[in-house]
């Protein structure tokens, strides 16, 4: 999935084996320090891994401090529904699990898919929290970035 460069075409470059492991290993780090995280999406079917969903600690970038809700699913599992099921859920455990007044979410501006995925789970666009991604490179086609945010009460989030 991470070496998918269409999975990876809003990401300043696709990741090689290595530091796909590297991630996961991350991602699983994170879950067992703090007992919630980026959690692995699966199906039934004949390929079950979708891709991973959930909440992290975003650490120095313009909208720190703040949880992030992100997700990353291979493309043979796009435009299924599984996005969206995922996140809510994702918003209900940092909502009522974890006591969360906002949660955020953040992309490159041309990512309407993800863009897509945040206004279907109740986000509203932040416009005055827009940044440019210090990991991304100046000129970058991917530096931008827009934010979104989602507060414990809004409608449709649970």
């Amino acid at each position: 999935m991470n070496a998918d460069p269409v999975v990876m075409a809003c990401f300043p470059a696709s990741l090689p084996r290595a530091e796909s492991d590297a991630l996961a290993d991350r991602l699983q780090a994170d879950i067992q320090a703090r007992g919630w995280g980026f959690w692995a999406v699966e199906s039934i079917g004949e390929h079950p891994f979708v891709g991973f969903v959930g909440l992290s600690v975003p650490e120095g970038l313009p909208c720190c401090p703040c949880i992030e809700i992100g997700w990353r699913l291979a493309q043979a599992h796009w435009g299924m529904g599984y996005a969206t099921e995922a996140a809510r859920a994702a918003l209900r455990f940092g909502f009522e699990a974890l006591g969360l007044h906002e949660i955020v979410a953040f992309t490159a501006a041309g990512n309407r898919r993800s863009r897509a995925v945040m206004e279907r789970i109740g986000m509203q666009r932040d416009w005055g929290a827009d940044f440019e991604h210090p990991k991304v490179p100046v000129g970058h086609a991917l530096r931008r970035h827009v934010v979104y945010r989602v507060g414990a009460g809004a409608k449709g989030v649970r």
